[in-house]
Parts: C-alpha cells; sequence; structure tokens
C-alpha cells in the first residue's frame, strides 16, 4: 500500500516538474531541448529518491528474530462503560495487572462521603501511601485492598494507582454519583 502511494507521488511529482519547468522558463518543457533533458533529469532523480523512500518503508526481514512484545493495557469500565486512564508506573499497578491477567476483576462499587465510590478488591496490594489531596477522576488505593475512584475531591494517605482522563460523554458525577456502580478492570 505504502509502495502505491509512493508510485502515485514520484508521477504526479514527475508531471508537475515538468509544469514547474514551464512557468519557471516561459516556455513548454517541449520547446527547448534543454528544458525536455531537465525534466527527464527531474524525474529520474524524483523517481530514484522516491525507490529509496519505498524501500525504507518496506517491512523489514525479521526471518529468525524474536517477535516483538506487543503493548497490553489495562483498560477500565464504570457500568460497563469504558473510560480512559492514565496509570501510574508503580508496584500497586504492577500487583493490579496480575490479578486481572487472567480475566477481569470486577468489583462491586459502594458510594462513600459523597465525593467517590469504594470497592473491595479482593486481594491486597503493595502500599506507598502518602497524604494526597485528590481531584475528581482519581484513582486510588485505601487500606491496601480497596479501590477508590472520586467523582469529587478528599485529602487523606493513599497511593495513587491513575486517573481517569476521558469519561466519553459522561461526567464522573453521572457515571459515579449517581449510586452504588461496579467496576470492572481487565489487562489486554
Amino acid at each position: 500500500m505504502k509502495k502505491a502511494i509512493i508510485a502515485t507521488l514520484v508521477t504526479i511529482a514527475a508531471a508537475a516538474g515538468g509544469i514547474f519547468l514551464y512557468l519557471h522558463s516561459g516556455q513548454k518543457p517541449a520547446d527547448t531541448q534543454s528544458s525536455s533533458a531537465a525534466s527527464v533529469q527531474t524525474t529520474a532523480s524524483l523517481q530514484a529518491g522516491a525507490k529509496k523512500a519505498a524501500e525504507s518503508l518496506a517491512p523489514a526481514d525479521t526471518a529468525g528474530s524474536e517477535p516483538k512484545e506487543e503493548t497490553l493495557q489495562i483498560k477500565m469500565e464504570i457500568s460497563g462503560i469504558p473510560v480512559s486512564v492514565e496509570w501510574e508506573q508503580n508496584e500497586a499497578v504492577e500487583a493490579l495487572k496480575e490479578l486481572c491477567k487472567s480475566e477481569p476483576l470486577s468489583i462491586q462499587m459502594s458510594m462513600y462521603g459523597g465525593f467517590e465510590q469504594v470497592g473491595d478488591i479482593g486481594a491486597p496490594l503493595p502500599r506507598n501511601d502518602s497524604e494526597t489531596t485528590t481531584n475528581p477522576g482519581d484513582i486510588v488505593l485505601y487500606s491496601g485492598d480497596k479501590l477508590v475512584v472520586f467523582y469529587g475531591s478528599n485529602s487523606w494517605s493513599y497511593t495513587r494507582l491513575g486517573h481517569i482522563t476521558d469519561s466519553g460523554s459522561y461526567t464522573l458525577e453521572q457515571l459515579l454519583g449517581e449510586g452504588d456502580t461496579a467496576v470492572t478492570i481487565s489487562f489486554s
């Protein structure tokens, strides 16, 4: 596909080279020997450059090389609605990945305090608690085994797990502030 696009661009560029010579000299390229020769030279240069570019875009010969490891991501849904999360890079998040590698982790969440949803993860995760003021969208670990997702703000000692960066057409208040919900975390 890429080679076909480059070949098309070369054809267009070659034609444009002739037009450029016509516009630049005020004479049609076919009117003079030098313009015609310059057009052929320009076309040849463009074709050589395009061939080199096409070769650089061609897939490398991977015979005998090991397959590249795919980038796997932790995905999160709130009440079945996917949300985008920027996850922290820490031991707790790595342990969370391990928990949901074989199957998605479903957590029943309960409203608490009018600013957060809290749910039992079902297993302890490594903690690195620090005094934190949360913002709407923050995802934290509380007491080593509880997931907390904020739609308001609070100050307490937590381990940061991530932050919701996009909740689609829903506000965090709509997803989290209208009653108990469920969070599903998967790794794929």
